[in-house]
């Protein structure tokens, strides 16, 4: 139960379960289904009720780098798990250049569990102009899928 902790006393404070366990999707966008006749289905009767066969959920849902020198890179992994009875293709949208990110992962279908998406980014400031000596980069990284379009968003502060 969630009202007891594991010694069985009372819980003090509410549990806050992950949003992948609550049924929640935050950032996506549903895509117009096309019917695709080798998309990899699977037919199984005690399935057969079940609408959503499909999904990716990111872990963690958003990325923050922090605060970041400038002219150095940094890279952090984001796991896309596959929450779907049936195989799934995905393809990332690359970020403009001047963002200072890049996504790097395997292309193909993700048959298995999950995939790791490298997010690597490059921190320099964009404009000339002085802002206080602390820049702010904010980008949603969109992750297409057959079913819906992911957005995780990405935020640093350089220096």
């Amino acid at each position: 139960s969630l009202m007891v902790d594991v010694t069985g006393q009372t819980r003090k404070e509410k549990v806050i379960l992950p949003s992948y366990l609550q049924g929640k999707k935050p950032n996506t966008i549903p895509n117009k289904k096309v019917g695709d006749p080798v998309a990899g289905k699977v037919s199984i009767s005690s399935l057969a009720t079940r609408q959503d066969l499909t999904g990716f959920h990111l872990i963690p849902p958003r990325v923050t780098f922090g605060v970041l020198k400038e002219g150095c890179t940094y890279a952090t992994t984001v796991v896309m798990k596959n929450v779907g009875v049936n195989f799934s293709r995905f393809r990332v949208k690359q970020p403009p250049p001047y963002t200072g990110l890049r996504v790097m992962y395997t292309p193909g279908p993700v048959a298995g569990l999950q995939v790791e998406l490298e997010i690597e980014i490059l921190a320099m400031v964009i404009g000339g102009n002085d802002s206080g000596g602390i820049e702010e980069v904010s980008y949603d990284i969109e992750i297409l899928t057959e079913t819906e379009t992911l957005l995780l968003p990405v935020k640093a502060n350089i220096l």
